[in-house]
C-alpha cells in the first residue's frame, strides 16, 4: 500500500479550496503505469481511506490500480446527505474537487472513462453518486453501496447529461436507519434518465454495511471487462 500527495495532482476544479484538498490518498494493486483499469474508492463517515480499500483486498482483481482519498476528519461533510447542500458546504464541493482530481489524474495517465471505476460506502456512496450524476460520462462502472444522492430533495432537472450506458450499481437495506429506501429510488431515477444502466438490490433486514452478494457484483462486473482492456 502505497500513499500519494494529493498536492501533486491536477484539478478541474482549480478554484475549489476546502478541508479535503491538504489531505493524502492512498494506493492498492497495481501501480497506475502498469494497469488496466483504476478503482476511485470513497469512504463512509467516521471512517478511513485505509478501511475502505479492505474492500479492495476482497475484490483483488489483477491489473486494477484501487485509488482512496482521505477526508479531512474522517467526514466528507459535516451533516445527514439529506441536509440542504448550502448546509453541507464547504466539504461537500471540497470533495467532489479530490474525486474530479482523481478522474484527471488517472486520464493523465493515459486511461479512458470507460477504464475508470467508482465505489463509495454510506458518506462516500452518496459523494460518489453526487459526482457522477453531476459529470456524467461514459464510466466503467459506479457502485454505490448503502448511499443516494445528497440534498433535503432531489431534483431530476437539475441533473443532465448522458452516462451512455453506464453500469451503475444501487444496494442498500430496506431498513438502514441512515439510508431512506424513497431516496435509493430516486436516485435511480436520476441515473436511468441519464442513461445509465442500473441495477438495484434492496436487501430485506440487512444492517448498515456492505455483504458477499454486493462484492460479488463489483468483482463479476469487473472481471469481465477489465480483460477486455489493452
Amino acid at each position: 500500500m502505497n500513499t500519494l500527495d494529493l498536492n501533486s495532482i491536477s484539478k478541474n476544479y482549480k478554484d475549489v479550496t476546502g478541508p479535503h484538498q491538504n489531505q493524502h490518498i492512498v494506493h492498492y494493486g497495481t501501480i497506475l503505469d502498469e494497469a488496466k483499469a483504476a478503482m476511485i474508492m470513497i469512504h463512509g463517515r467516521g471512517a478511513s481511506a485505509h478501511d475502505i480499500l479492505s474492500l479492495a483486498y476482497e475484490i483483488d482483481l489483477p491489473d486494477i490500480a484501487y485509488i482512496a482519498p482521505q477526508a479531512k476528519n474522517n467526514s466528507w461533510y459535516p451533516l445527514s446527505f439529506l441536509t440542504s447542500i448550502e448546509q453541507n458546504e464547504p466539504g461537500l464541493t471540497s470533495g467532489l474537487a479530490v474525486i474530479d482530481s482523481i478522474v484527471e489524474m488517472v486520464l493523465q495517465k493515459g486511461f479512458t472513462t470507460e477504464q475508470i471505476y467508482l465505489l463509495g460506502f454510506s458518506q462516500g456512496a452518496c459523494l460518489s453518486l453526487e459526482y457522477v450524476a453531476r459529470n456524467p460520462q461514459k464510466f466503467g462502472g459506479v457502485f454505490g453501496l448503502s448511499g443516494g444522492l445528497i440534498g433535503d430533495k432531489v431534483v431530476p432537472q437539475n441533473y443532465f447529461g448522458n452516462l451512455q450506458g453506464t453500469e451503475v450499481f444501487l444496494g442498500c437495506s430496506d431498513v438502514d436507519p441512515h439510508i431512506p429506501l424513497k431516496r435509493v429510488d430516486e436516485t435511480e431515477e436520476v441515473f436511468i434518465k441519464l442513461g445509465a444502466n442500473v441495477t438495484k438490490r434492496i436487501y430485506k433486514g440487512m444492517a448498515h454495511t456492505i455483504n458477499q452478494d454486493e462484492i460479488d457484483f463489483v468483482i463479476a462486473l469487473m472481471k469481465a471487462r477489465v480483460s477486455d482492456y489493452s
